[in-house]
């Protein structure tokens, strides 16, 4: 099998920036072959799990199927670079058991409810801001660039206590290292040495906040990492560096593109905006139903640890396998008409923040935020109309929208 064969277009950024096309090369495996097997001249070969039901499985056995440091699909020449490094970085992405969870229990707590309801006026203080910067900007703008990745970058970044000023510097990292294949995203000069940039950059800033943290601790979750220990001593430098990037980054880009994700799909279901509009209680359900629509997470790779049995095929043990998240939460044997926006889905058992012992350590957050920004969105806009071409990001691991043209017309 070459790069010409139609699977190996699961290894294509492109492929990721046209949803439709994708769907239905994810809808074809779910009917024909659920567990594909790609080959490809840029990366090694993988399985892909299409299936809700099997993502589920794997992700419940995190002894069996492992991370490594390798959970994101890569090409063979970035693996081999990271390889010579001693691999770019330890999150808790690429952590297993034990370490997995010690090291996210050093800010579970921030996470939790019972400290969210102590941030939800700060939050909804930070939306109505952001509705008034969107109305002072309008009628017409980019709802991604002008308003979607503000917004959440603003409250992790408050959270994690990183001073304002430095939030473009944050919004720049953060698209070239998710947006790294992204002709529109990445550094001017494209090359491997421009990712390793990126998060040498990262690093740099970071190491001078641990610093600044250690020397004078405040009520942030910076200072956490920065005092972190694990088994009694303080956590590596490397793993520090890791855990202030997971969260920098993660922690609102995800949540910008389900934002605008849910959007666009009000914007191009009329019907679905108005059900809202008229009942604005079903806005928590219009939430799960853009995260679902949108899945910004394309996928994680697992590796099982002996060898095993997946739909009637043997994996053998070390073999990776993609879970492919977009096409489990499109799988017609869960969802009713998965292939339509329905913003009061119920149920939904979509696996956008992924299920198990790695299920999203922010996730109540970014649904918090995402309610809050769209109450804002539905009291004091009357419409959205989509002015110009909807385009996505091109990457194989986190996408969404990258620009969302639209015209407001205030309530």
């Amino acid at each position: 099998m070459t790069d010409a064969h139609p699977y190996a277009a699961m290894v294509s950024p492109k492929t990721y920036a046209d949803p439709a096309a994708f769907n239905a090369l994810t809808a074809a495996f779910r009917a024909s072959d659920p567990l594909p097997w790609i080959e490809s001249e840029t990366h090694k070969s993988f399985y892909i799990a299409t299936k809700h039901a099997d993502i589920v499985e794997i992700s419940r056995q995190p002894q069996l199927f492992k991370n490594t440091q390798w959970s994101v699909l890569q090409s063979k020449e970035i693996e081999a670079r990271q390889m010579e490094q001693g691999g770019a970085l330890r999150t808790l992405i690429h952590m297993d058991e034990p370490d997995h969870g010690k090291f996210r229990a050093l800010t579970k707590d921030w996470f939790m409810p019972e400290n969210l309801k102590k941030v939800e006026s700060a939050v909804r203080a930070i939306a109505d801001r952001t509705v008034d910067d969107m109305l002072a900007k309008g009628p017409e703008l980019d709802f991604v660039n002008e308003v979607a990745v503000w917004y959440p970058l603003r409250v992790i970044m408050s959270i994690l206590g990183v001073p304002e000023a430095d939030e473009p510097l944050m919004l720049k990292l953060t698209q070239e290292l998710f947006g790294a294949d992204d002709p529109d995203l990445k550094r001017e000069i494209a090359s491997d040495e421009d990712r390793m940039q990126t998060l040498i950059d990262f690093f740099n800033y970071f190491n001078a906040l641990t610093a600044s943290r250690r020397a004078t601790p405040t009520d942030d979750v910076a200072s956490v990492i920065a005092n972190a220990e694990v088994d009694g001593a303080p956590i590596g430098e490397l793993e520090a560096m890791s855990y202030y990037i997971i969260i920098a980054t993660a922690g609102h880009d995800t949540t910008s593109s389900s934002t605008a994700g849910g959007l666009h799909a009000l914007m191009t279901h009329p019907g679905e905006f108005k059900k809202v509009k008229d009942n604005r209680a079903i806005i928590p359900l219009l939430v799960e139903e853009s995260i679902r629509w949108t899945s910004p997470v394309k996928h994680f790779m697992r590796y099982p640890d002996r060898d095993c049995q997946i739909r009637g095929k043997t994996v053998q043990a070390g073999s990776p396998i993609m879970l492919l998240y977009p096409s489990g939460n499109h799988d017609e044997e869960v969802f009713d008409r998965p292939d339509q926006f329905i913003a009061d889905r119920r149920p939904n058992r979509h696996l956008a923040f992924g299920h198990g012992a790695h299920h999203c350590l922010g996730n109540l957050l970014a649904k918090m935020e995402m309610r809050m920004l769209y109450e804002a969105l539905f009291e004091r806009i009357a419409s959205f109309d989509l002015i110009g071409e909807a385009r996505w990001v091109e990457s194989t691991f986190v996408s969404g929208l990258k620009t969302l043209p639209v015209r407001i017309r205030p309530a």
